[in-house]
């Protein structure tokens, strides 16, 4: 059984390397895909780069425990519904129930004038990150969440006040889902507060090796 991890919007795959260091202590081995590096495609819309992911994920033996923060959540429950047979758990940090289309549309505005240096760190170029945020404003997350039959784990950091209710509304649409809040973090999780994270990741899987 294969474990991965999924970055989220704004962060790159090193994003985890934290909370794979806790892991790594308890022998639990990821992997951890570069989501703008994995795609051969030209665009870097949200089609596309969940294609690259699936293709990613597909390639793997045996059965998937997938942990996906922010986008990586988005991606990781859209994976779920497409392969339910592929998908032995779910682990989702930090995702929207709904895309918040005005904020998108004001991030967009944002992003076009922040320089393309800004962007080194996310593995990807001002246009490649642009061209994903637009894709994204009418994508459905909620639905098909109650046709989600794997062990779910839905978390929210503790600071996270703007995903602290799609975090209970995706646990509730979700019929073997368990909701936590991981202490002293805001949205990024894994960077705000990795050994916590790593703690409640390993408790959660330590049940399916």
């Amino acid at each position: 059984m294969k474990n991965i991890l999924i970055h989220g919007l704004g962060q790159n795959h090193k994003s985890w390397d934290e909370t794979i260091k806790y892991l790594e202590i308890v022998n639990i081995d990821v992997l951890c895909p570069a989501l703008f590096k994995i795609s051969s495609s030209d665009s870097s819309d949200y089609q596309n780069i969940f294609a690259a992911l699936s293709d990613f994920c597909n390639n793997q033996e045996g059965k998937l425990n997938l942990c996906g923060l922010s986008l990586g959540g988005i991606l990781a429950l859209d994976y779920v519904k497409k392969y339910p047979e592929k998908v032995n758990s779910i682990i989702i940090i930090g995702t929207p129930y709904d895309i918040p289309k005005a904020l998108f549309k004001i991030q967009s505005m944002i992003f076009h004038f922040m320089p393309n240096s800004q962007f080194d760190d996310m593995g990807c170029s001002k246009k490649d990150f642009i061209t994903l945020v637009n894709s994204m404003s009418d994508h459905n997350i909620k639905d098909g969440l109650d046709k989600i039959n794997c062990q779910s784990l839905i978390l929210c950091g503790s600071k996270d006040k703007a995903n602290m209710k799609s975090a209970e509304q995706i646990s509730n649409s979700i019929r073997k889902s368990e909701f936590k809040i991981v202490k002293d973090s805001s949205h990024e999780v894994n960077v705000d507060n990795p050994k916590e994270l790593a703690h409640i990741i390993y408790d959660f899987w330590k049940g399916f090796r």
